[in-house]
């Protein structure tokens, strides 16, 4: 059973409220996500965040195939962290932990993602030659799209 971590940090120019206030918020999501994904949320994001949240949405990651992806917001500490886990979707395991600290002149917002691809060998060796590279494509795109909407950090 191969588990796989992608990590990602990226500093912006805005306040740790501000950041707060925009990635807690499951309705951000479609804003930081590709277009050609054709990101749906179905439901569970008429609330702030909170512990326990699930979250339905449709995505179309690879292919043009729709796929229904639910996660739970397991975890939350305010203007902190939290964490949301699928239950239902593409992966054997998904766990995503988004962390937000104060730095000199901004914020730091990390992505700690553990993740397992189904299929056993196959999906190891799909791994690499396209589920790797599209992550690392969707994650580029936020780091893009946030500095489009906040601004790009410069160290004071």
């Amino acid at each position: 059973m191969k588990i796989y971590t992608l990590h990602k940090k990226q500093n912006l120019p805005i306040t740790k409220e501000d950041a707060w206030a925009f990635l807690s918020s499951p309705k951000n999501l479609k804003t930081i996500t590709p277009d050609y994904m054709g990101f749906h949320i179905l439901s569970g994001a008429d609330r702030p965040m909170f512990p326990g949240q699930i979250i339905q949405y449709i995505v179309t990651p690879v292919l043009g195939i729709k796929t229904k992806w639910v996660t739970e917001i397991t975890h939350v500490k305010d203007h902190e962290y939290f964490v949301d886990e699928q239950r239902f979707g593409p992966y054997a395991l998904w766990h995503h932990k988004h962390f937000i600290k104060e730095i000199d002149g901004g914020i730091e917002m990390e992505d700690i993602i553990d993740y397992k691809i189904p299929f056993g060998i196959l999906g190891q060796l799909v791994h690499p030659i396209l589920v790797k590279p599209k992550l690392e494509e969707i994650f580029n795109y936020r780091t893009t799209k946030l500095e489009e909407l906040f601004g790009k950090y410069e160290n004071p």
